[in-house]
């Protein structure tokens, strides 16, 4: 008994809202131009009686593709997939095993830290003395060379690292410093070392300050000051050089005088 009537009632809604459906679509197309905003603005509906639809989906416009932001090189990419990794390249059994086995080893699977100690490795290897160098200036420039490249590609991802940044910043300075004591023992060395990692060595300016409104405004003050000092001198310079042409016209005239007048 309490299914049939929930059955009824199931059905006796259904039919008020086909009704309701019929009498909107056929008000919509009966008046147009009188039916209110909320009509319009509301998915349309098929006009059938008793039928529902769904609404037309709007139509999707091609974009254009955007433009991957293609950066510098990184240091990293000379390094072959194929190549083994550092622990392994010494062993050979690694070289005689299966392919499988290789790839595991090699630097196709490797992490970064992994692929950035190997390019430690060849930048040591260019500009070290001997076989076991590994505490020589050339040697700690090689150091920090790959890793301030490496700081450098990160900040181009991640340009508000501010950590990162400062150490970038220690280990540039550290490396001014031992280039210049480089540059003043070992003038060969020096330009070996930046021939061979690509380094541009700039002369560091005599006086560091920093530029800021008091000082630019001290600074044309302070020119003016002196391009002020500097007339003031010509001119007592100019009045001085008068003066002493002026007595020496005297002096001549005083002397031509004498030379005339006859001796008593």
């Amino acid at each position: 008994m309490f299914t049939n009537i929930t059955l009824r009632t199931i059905l006796k809604s259904s039919v008020g809202i086909l009704r309701e459906s019929g009498a909107l679509c056929s008000a919509v197309s009966a008046s147009p131009r009188k039916c209110s905003s909320a009509f319009l603005s509301a998915p349309k509906v098929s006009c059938v009686s008793g039928s529902f639809a769904s609404p037309t989906l709007a139509r999707h416009y091609a974009r254009t593709a955007k433009q991957k932001v293609t950066g510098p090189q990184s240091q990293l990419s000379d390094l072959p997939p194929t190549m083994l990794k550092m622990d392994y390249a010494a062993v050979p059994v690694a070289q005689t095993t299966d392919d499988v086995v290789k790839r595991l080893l090699s630097l196709e699977l490797a992490n970064h830290s992994e692929k950035l100690q190997l390019k430690k490795e060849q930048l040591i290897s260019k500009v070290q003395r001997h076989e076991n160098d590994r505490t020589s200036v050339e040697v700690q420039v090689a150091i920090l060379t790959a890793r301030i490249r490496n700081l450098q590609e990160h900040l181009l991802k991640h340009h508000k690292d501010k950590s990162n940044k400062r150490r970038m910043l220690m280990a540039i300075d550290r490396r001014k410093k031992l280039l210049k004591n480089l540059r003043l023992v070992r003038y060969e060395a020096f330009e070996k070392v930046c021939e061979q990692l690509g380094i541009t060595y700039t002369f560091p300016p005599e006086y560091y300050r920093k530029a800021t409104r008091r000082w630019v405004a001290k600074k044309a003050f302070c020119i003016k000051v002196f391009q002020a000092v500097q007339k003031q001198k010509a001119e007592q310079k100019l009045k001085l050089k008068q003066s002493s042409d002026a007595a020496a016209a005297v002096a001549t005239a005083a002397a031509q005088t004498e030379a005339k007048s006859p001796k008593m």
